[in-house]
């Protein structure tokens, strides 16, 4: 298999980010229906399974603190084995839908504690990387996964922000700190939630190429109020067109 192009979404919190995950995998199932897709939601908020409209039974977590419980308990196993039975328990954690695959990484063992959940995930997402055509990780806000190099493996890095220069500011370091710990081979910004369109195309992004511009849209905003998934939403909804965007300017679509 050739190697998987993995794509993940970065940025401040309450910028839309997880949204624009959501119509990432709308659009890569649409283009794509017959490759191997993945949806990870690495964001404790959990946010990317309401988002798809999945329901999550298990989670990356459940499995990690299983499997360090059976240790505990005196069932010793060699580190291979281990190592078999977490990929195993991975897969038989995956949530099959129409057209991709989704996996949840779940809540940390311990309020305000990620450290352990995150070095799992890293090789998780090694593992999984192996068996799908595109992987795409809804990351946890801020830079704390990509500090502990949990996405060093993405090709594509999209870092998402709203009008703000706060939200400006946070990509503009997640993009400082990537460039060191990611072997990303396209980063690109879009600017979401956008109230004047000509402004932020204006605005210096520090070099980091201008993927989409997305304005207000109603219809997700309508969309989120019920709990429906993305992929109800219609096809010139902003948001579904300003994903398409970034993705041909990607070069991930055609």
């Amino acid at each position: 298999m050739a190697k998987a192009t993995i794509i993940a979404v970065a940025g401040k919190g309450g910028v839309g980010k997880t949204s624009l995950a959501a119509n990432i995998v709308r659009n890569l199932v649409e283009a794509y229906p017959d490759k191997r897709i993945l949806a990870i939601d690495a964001d404790p908020a959990v946010g990317l399974s309401t988002a798809l409209g999945v329901e999550v039974k298990s989670t990356i977590d459940d499995i990690r603190k299983s499997i360090i419980e059976n240790v505990e308990d005196g069932n010793a196993k060699g580190a291979i084995e281990l190592l078999n039975e977490a990929r195993f328990r991975i897969f038989d954690a995956m949530v099959e839908k129409d057209g991709y695959v989704f996996i949840a990484v779940g809540r940390p063992e311990s309020a305000g504690c990620y450290c352990k959940i995150n070095a799992y995930l890293k090789d998780v997402i090694g593992i999984l990387s192996e068996e799908f055509d595109y992987v795409v990780i809804d990351g946890e806000a801020g830079i704390e996964q990509i500090n502990r190099r949990v996405m060093e493996k993405v090709t594509h890095l999209i870092l998402v922000t709203d009008q703000s220069k706060k939200g400006r500011d946070v990509c503009k370091t997640i993009k400082k700190v990537a460039d060191d710990l990611v072997m990303y081979d396209k980063i690109g910004i879009i600017v979401n939630r956008v109230s004047d369109e000509d402004a932020v195309r204006a605005l210096d992004y520090d070099g980091v190429k201008l993927l989409a511009v997305i304005g207000d849209d109603k219809n997700l905003a309508s969309f989120d109020l019920k709990g429906e998934n993305v992929f109800e939403l219609p096809e010139n909804s902003k948001v579904v067109q300003g994903v398409k965007e970034t993705l041909k300017q990607l070069e991930i679509i055609r």
